[in-house]
């Protein structure tokens, strides 16, 4: 029970975002949502940083602020609306969040995860993840993006896991293989249709996956390079791992949005107007790849 002073305010937000979804309490959530929407989403899409006009590619949208759903997080971060929109790609139903949680704004993993295990819970299949990230391979430029084919998790390395504490049979099993995490059908037919539109500035690579807020040293960036990703950011990874457990299929790619320091004689940095400047010229170029990768996820045909 929480008190006016401020230490116990302090705990009790700590609490909060330490907290570890229940099955119910994630059903619950899904229960208040399916009360108020009629369709079924099929395929699920997580935008990253100022990728949230991937939403505008919905049809008959109906739209909910996180902020008004029950025991729902809050996105804090610039470049994240904090909106849930159900809606249609080309006749095929989807809900896509506008904006994620992540593990540096204070929440616990397994919180950042909850709407990955709420997708699975509303009906969907497949889940798409994209983000922002910084270039680790050369080769790649600013505004450039890279289908994910495997990740590189050094926050799981540390210890911290999605799947940390008690395992819920409800949504998988104890011990999962991640071998195949990103589903190969779908990148192949990604890579296929890419080219098909007349894409450029697409590419395949690992991403790298670290805690943040903080961007990479030059040293760190280095050894990245070293350990073979092609792109470092802070989100996805983590995502993938729930909506494995779950059963879900994935696709993840990343929008470049800086090239990253290699060296110590520049005076160049990451900056986040200069990434939500990236994420706006590319935006056309992305709604394009959805608009014709969605449907195929369930039509198998072009």
């Amino acid at each position: 029970m929480c008190d006016n002073n401020m230490n116990s305010s302090c705990i009790c937000k700590k609490n909060v975002l330490e907290k570890h979804y229940t099955y119910e309490e994630i059903q619950a959530i899904a229960n208040y949502l399916k009360d108020r929407v009629k369709i079924t989403p099929q395929i699920g899409i997580i935008c990253g940083s100022g990728l949230g006009s991937v939403a505008e590619l919905l049809t008959d949208p109906l739209k909910f602020e996180y902020a008004d759903l029950p025991n729902f997080p809050e996105s804090t971060v610039i470049g994240h609306e904090g909106r849930l929109i159900f809606g249609k790609i080309d006749k095929i139903s989807v809900i896509c969040m506008q904006g994620r949680f992540h593990y540096y704004e204070g929440n616990s993993l397994s919180r950042c995860v909850m709407p990955v295990r709420l997708m699975k819970l509303l009906g969907v299949s497949t889940l798409i993840v994209s983000n922002a990230a910084g270039s680790v391979n050369p080769s790649y430029k600013a505004g450039d993006i890279m289908i994910i084919k495997d990740h590189l998790n050094l926050v799981g390395f540390a210890g911290n896991s999605p799947l940390r504490g008690p395992n819920d049979e409800s949504f998988g099993p104890r011990f999962i293989a991640l071998n195949n995490a990103y589903d190969q059908t779908i990148i192949k037919d990604a890579k296929i249709l890419v080219e098909k539109l007349g894409l450029k500035g697409f590419h395949e690579g690992v991403y790298a996956c670290v805690g943040g807020p903080s961007y990479e040293t030059v040293a760190e960036m280095r050894a990245l390079k070293i350990l073979g990703c092609d792109a470092v950011g802070m989100s996805t990874v983590h995502e993938i791992i729930t909506a494995r457990h779950c059963g879900l299929g994935c696709f993840a790619f990343s929008l470049i949005t800086n090239e990253g320091v290699m060296s110590y004689e520049t005076e160049d940095k990451p900056d986040c107007d200069d990434i939500l400047a990236v994420a706006n010229q590319r935006k056309q170029d992305l709604k394009i790849f959805l608009k014709h990768l969605v449907p195929h996820l369930l039509n198998k045909q072009f």
